[in-house]
């Protein structure tokens, strides 16, 4: 691929949310070196181009919140423990960022001033301003609400013009694809077609939230090499939710 002018980005601040499951990749369990060096390198490409970023990655491949309430534990407990993996990942990604020259910062919706710095809107602007990367960890900070929706709400208060959701399918499927071989890939879907026909992209708080405020969503196949770089470049990749 060519150079890119500024002037031609066709988004300046994007947030890309990371599923938590995707980064394991070739591994059983935690994350997969490899695909986090291959996020990392896509993720400075497109900050050497001029794009703002902000990152909110799940923590599916730690623990989940709703899973861990299956040993018995409340669902709040659960989810704060899912919570804490989020964290675990975004300063796993810092780390890996950071190696390869990019300035970082990690924000916490809870409180850990020991290695994160506390989530303040008006403080992750600042960062993005002075184009640093920022990780954006432990959800929203409350549970009963997914990464997905902390996605869709960080977005809204930092202003990204589009949210960019890897995962580990290639986009929006008409259904289930690991179940149905027959599954359709859907390029382009509106959001209320997606909470209408129940498609499980992202849960229905998020669409909702990214529906009331126009907010398209790019869903793509985390482990392909270049889709992160094609997606916040506008190019063709995966689905496209939105008007």
């Amino acid at each position: 691929m060519g150079s890119v002018e500024v002037g031609s980005l066709h988004y300046k601040r994007v947030l890309i949310k990371l599923s938590g499951e995707a980064l394991i990749g070739s591994q059983s369990f935690a994350m997969d070196s490899a695909l986090m060096s291959d996020i990392a390198e896509e993720i400075k490409e497109i900050h050497q181009l001029g794009v703002e970023i902000a990152i909110v990655v799940g923590g599916g491949n730690i623990v989940r919140g709703v899973t861990a309430s299956e040993f018995g534990f409340d669902r709040a407990t659960g989810d704060y423990m899912g919570m804490l993996a989020t964290v675990i990942n975004s300063l796993a990604l810092q780390g890996v960022l950071e190696n390869k020259g990019i300035y970082t910062r990690v924000l916490s919706a809870i409180r850990m001033a020991e290695v994160a710095e506390p989530f303040i809107r008006r403080r992750a602007l600042r960062h993005l301003e002075k184009k640093r990367v920022v990780i954006l960890a432990a959800g929203t900070g409350n549970p009963y609400f997914s990464t997905d929706t902390a996605a869709a709400l960080r977005a809204m208060e930092i202003k990204a013009e589009v949210i960019l959701k890897g995962t580990k399918v290639d986009g929006v499927y008409d259904s289930d694809p690991k179940k149905n071989k027959e599954a359709q890939l859907l390029e382009h879907v509106t959001h209320l077609q997606v909470l209408e026909r129940g498609l499980k992209v992202m849960d229905t708080t998020a669409i909702s939230l990214c529906m009331d405020n126009k907010l398209p969503i790019v869903v793509f196949n985390l482990s392909h090499k270049g889709s992160i770089k094609a997606a916040a470049l506008g190019e063709k990749v995966g689905s496209v939710i939105g008007a």
